[in-house]
């Protein structure tokens, strides 16, 4: 069936853009970021024990992804997306209170939960709330302008850890920490949240109605392992999603090997930050892309990063900055493609699948170019690693069916049979 949703005024589309970018921005305005591992380091930590903190931060990511996934299509999005601050918060300052180990494990099983309460809860609230105005064609803009939010937020943060630091220390950096969150709650609160009823009068078989907690479950899980589009858009999310956020953590190796000074690491990594903030404001551009044309952008992700990273100059951060914008709109449209696809009740535990599958793929990446850079160096590691996008790119253009939803289907997809 093909939804046709009436013409809302835009000012309800703007109240909702406007708390999403707020929340976004709030969510990552986070001072502890560019510090907790030499925050962890000057407590005493070895590098072994900061690894295996970083190792329960991605399993608790993973254990928590899809229940709350589900819990978020079973009670309320928007109450998901006001508890994950205040979890992540109660995080941070058991970090600053009690700055050890266990203390440090327990904060990172908090910001995992935090984190897998947003994941899927917010896409698909975000979804649902554009296709009720009528205005479900401007969620890849809207997202990708999301993400930029997020990405000022991190800069923010990066600006000014500093100098909070170096007036009231770790517990000043904690404490602004915890009052971004806080912020970011009061915030969530003010999302709309309104149910799509069950049609009953035109049942399909992935329209669940009121199902429980572990029905919906069941049924995001049925739908991505017998719809082959789902599957194939849950894997593309994950693919692409995943291979430029781990290589994210290895850039500032990277920059030292080029020959910089430490101080001058931030810089080269701004310039990174700037270029995912021009990717996910080109989402509106990006829309308009065919097969060929995602394919490409693809094989451009991979060009720049591979590049980049193999020129071993501080120049090549110039082609790392494309590459790592060019993978910021390939997540966002890739993410828009999944939610045109999903259908019936289980939005955000599908979204949560995808969520779980990409921190899978981010594990998997982390191993991968650790054995390497042992062998080769962070340059060929890094290149190599990125290999997956030119493969993933010509896997594409050998397709015949589109993989690319066009902004203009992007409601009938999310309605009708496929």
């Amino acid at each position: 069936m093909i939804h046709l949703a009436s013409r809302v005024p835009d000012p309800a589309v703007r109240r909702l853009t406007a708390t999403l970018y707020g929340y976004a921005f709030l969510s990552d305005l986070v001072l502890l970021y560019p510090l907790y591992v030499v925050f962890f380091a000057d407590t005493g930590l070895s590098v072994g024990q900061i690894s295996s903190l970083f190792v329960i931060w991605s399993a608790a990511g993973i254990l928590f992804e899809v229940p709350s996934g589900a819990w978020a299509d079973v009670v309320s999005r928007r109450l998901l997306l006001c508890l994950a601050p205040l979890v992540t918060a109660a995080g941070f300052a058991l970090w600053v209170l009690l700055p050890s180990y266990p203390a440090f494990a327990v904060g990172f099983l908090l910001w995992g939960a935090g984190g897998a309460l947003v994941s899927g809860a917010l896409e698909a609230l975000v979804w649902t709330e554009l296709d009720r105005l009528g205005a479900v064609g401007r969620y890849a803009r809207v997202l990708g302008r999301a993400r930029t939010a997020g990405v000022l937020g991190v800069v923010v943060s990066g600006v000014l850890a500093g100098p909070v630091l170096a007036v009231g220390g770790y517990p000043a950096v904690g404490a602004a920490s915890v009052l971004a969150c806080l912020l970011a709650t009061i915030v969530a609160a003010r999302f709309p949240e309104h149910r799509p009823p069950a049609d009953a009068s035109t049942p399909t078989p992935d329209d669940e109605g009121d199902l429980g907690w572990w029905d919906t479950l069941r049924a995001g899980v049925t739908q991505v392992r017998t719809r082959p589009p789902v599957r194939s858009a849950v894997l593309l999310v994950a693919v692409v999603a995943a291979d430029w956020g781990a290589l994210d953590e290895y850039s500032p190796l990277l920059a030292l090997d080029t020959g910089v000074r430490a101080e001058v690491v931030p810089l080269l990594l701004l310039l990174l930050w700037a270029g995912v903030t021009v990717g996910g404001l080109l989402a509106g551009v990006g829309e308009r892309l065919g097969r060929r044309g995602y394919a490409a952008l693809l094989g451009l992700v991979g060009v720049g990063l591979a590049g980049g990273a193999l020129t071993g100059r501080p120049a090549g951060f110039v082609l790392l900055a494309l590459g790592f914008g060019a993978a910021q709109l390939a997540t966002v449209l890739a993410d828009a493609r999944l939610q045109a696809r999903i259908t019936g009740n289980s939005r955000a535990t599908v979204t949560s699948l995808a969520g779980m599958a990409t921190d899978l793929l981010i594990i998997g990446t982390y191993a991968g170019y650790g054995l390497l850079a042992t062998v080769v160096g962070n340059a060929v590691a890094f290149a190599v690693t990125a290999g997956p996008y030119l493969v993933l790119g010509l896997v594409l253009l050998t397709r015949r069916r589109p993989t690319v939803v066009p902004a203009s289907s992007t409601a009938a997809a999310a309605h009708g049979p496929r």
